[in-house]
């Protein structure tokens, strides 16, 4: 930990590693009373949710409990002695009353509830204090939540600050568990001013327009939500340009239907058309058979590499779709999909789901490809996962779906797959990640998925390469490159040559810079890679820009 004391202001640094990572501000006067914490995934995520209940501390906690409260931030990689050594050292020696309010999500689950017991072994009488969506629901046999002191189930903006009054004002809560407090929105304040310039120059900003959603698809969480509520549009635009003005050009919207609302889309996206910059960069999640002219016109204007659109298509099965309450017309969808590839300049980052109710191993390919035969950049490939509290459970019996008892509880079988087949697409889905998603290998991608069933010409490339290497980490783009070689001349019968001078091209439009095997004799002398200044998510979508047509 270093501590700097300019002023009468103490900033806190945690994680050697990034050493602008975990920053807060306090009075050097004071020794903070609670902390706000969580495990990120990884860096570049900061979290919104914590920001929003230091931003609303002083509305419905206080303006002593603001001034006492700090942000503290690590990720999953880091050990969880750590992070109890870190909170403690904030904490200090103290006699008062001192809460830690834990973010607790899916991914993060096993590594908080090792810091909350350790915590408890080291100081018994701090205050801990539970939320987030792994803990909302189903919460009565979980570990972590025997450990806390206080479980705050659904929103916090509200409960959490007046938790911490009473915890450390009085009079003491009666209840451990508590029902978060539902608030119109107009009373919550909003969380932008908690980015620090840090924040803003190295990772990546959530924000939302609206919270919650009117679809109920029932292997997600927002299906429990009664509808979509959207913010004060005009508060909303103020914030964004704070944070435009104070130099933020990166921007992930949460909200589950960014397009849900037409009007306030065009507005969202007008206020970035008419602040655009080289590296603006723009995430939104939108419905796919919702698109009307007025918004294609709208993306249409924006140019490459600023939009990215995540598209859950999730499957292709009026089946499945219906058993598992899914509303989407699949043609508008493949419309929609098609006219964004043709005539946009959008990063298209599309999901599909493996394994939910009724869907089979070659239901699930048919949709594959037809999703495919469209040309999104990216086709993310996913597991169902069973999330505590979400409906999906109801189909277990009916149609045989056995998950796994721990986090991230990926479903292991279903009565149409069974285990080894869900291991194989397991396998599947990370060599695509790192074969078709990377964008290194457009080329040599589409001659590997020559065939019928593209999808089954990936299956059985999968197979023959985990037969080949055993393993699914560690394999660096010259050693897939290498495979790619053999397999496509070997077990397909390619012509060398040809072969050879695809994955040339690839390579060097990657922009890698060693001597894979297949290549010696076509590379020359290879230097040291040149060092770019841009993002690697930018690269990426690069890569997959730099073969397709440009837009008209």
């Amino acid at each position: 930990m270093h501590i700097r004391r300019p002023g009468n202001l103490m900033y806190v640094s945690f994680n050697a590693s990034y050493p602008w990572d975990n920053r807060v501000m306090l009075n050097a006067d004071l020794t903070p009373r609670i902390i706000l914490c969580t495990l990120n995934a990884k860096y570049i995520h900061a979290s919104l949710g914590l920001r929003y209940l230091l931003a609303n501390m002083a509305r419905h906690g206080g303006d002593d409990l603001r001034a006492q409260t700090v942000l503290s931030e690590f990720t999953i990689a880091r050990a969880p002695q750590d992070v109890v050594d870190a909170l403690l050292a904030q904490l200090g020696e103290c006699e008062n009353t001192q809460v830690i309010g834990f973010g607790v999500y899916i991914w993060n689950l096993t590594q908080t509830t090792e810091v909350v017991r350790l915590l408890k072994l080291a100081r018994p009488n701090i205050k801990i204090v539970l939320g987030g969506p792994e803990v909302s629901h189903e919460w009565e046999t979980q570990e972590i939540v025997k450990l806390a002191d206080h479980l705050i189930t659904g929103w916090g903006d509200v409960s959490f600050p007046k938790l911490c009054c009473a915890l450390i004002h009085g009079p003491q809560p009666l209840m451990k568990v508590i029902t978060g407090e539902q608030p119109p929105f107009d009373d919550i304040v909003m969380p932008y001013a908690e980015y620090s310039d840090t924040d803003l120059a190295h990772r990546l900003l959530y924000v939302e327009a609206s919270r919650g959603c009117p679809f109920k698809c029932e292997f997600c969480l927002s299906s429990l939500d009664k509808t979509a509520r959207a913010f004060d549009l005009d508060r909303f635009l103020a914030e964004l340009e704070m944070l435009y003005q104070r130099g933020a050009r990166n921007f992930k919207f949460v909200d589950r239907t960014f397009n849900l609302k037409i009007d306030a889309s065009i507005r969202v996206l007008q206020f970035f058309l008419d602040r655009l910059t080289d590296d603006l960069f723009l995430h939104f999640e939108v419905v796919p058979d919702h698109l009307p002219d007025r918004l294609k016109d709208m993306i249409a204007r924006f140019p490459p590499g600023v939009l990215q659109l995540e598209i859950g298509i999730q499957s292709f099965n009026p089946i499945v779709q219906h058993t598992i309450s899914r509303r989407q017309d699949n043609a508008k969808t493949a419309a929609n999909l098609d006219w964004l590839v043709r005539e946009s300049h959008a990063h298209l980052h599309t999901d599909l789901i493996f394994g939910l109710p009724g869907e089979t191993l070659a239901s699930f390919a048919e949709g594959f490809d037809r999703l495919h035969a469209i040309g999104p950049h990216e086709i993310q490939l996913g597991i169902l996962k069973r999330l505590r509290g979400t409906p999906i459970a109801r189909h277990s019996a009916e149609f045989g779906m056995v998950y796994d008892q721990e986090a991230p509880y990926l479903v292991q079988q279903t009565g149409a797959v069974d285990t080894p087949t869900m291991q194989r697409f397991t396998r599947l889905a990370r060599y695509w990640d790192l074969i078709a998603n990377s964008g290194r290998f457009k080329q040599s991608l589409a001659r590997l998925m020559q065939g019928p069933s593209p999808f089954m010409a990936f299956w059985n490339f999968s197979d023959w390469l985990w037969q080949r290497s055993e393993k699914t980490s560690g394999l660096t783009p010259e050693m897939l490159l290498d495979a790619l070689f053999d397999y496509l001349t070997g077990e397909r019968k390619a012509d060398i040559e040809s072969t050879r001078q695809i994955l040339l091209a690839d390579y060097l439009a990657s922009g890698a810079r060693s001597n894979p095997k297949c290549l010696q004799g076509l590379l020359g002398e290879r230097g040291a890679p040149e060092r770019r200044a841009a993002s690697a998510l930018a690269l990426r979508q690069a890569r997959h820009s730099e073969s397709t047509s440009s837009a008209g």
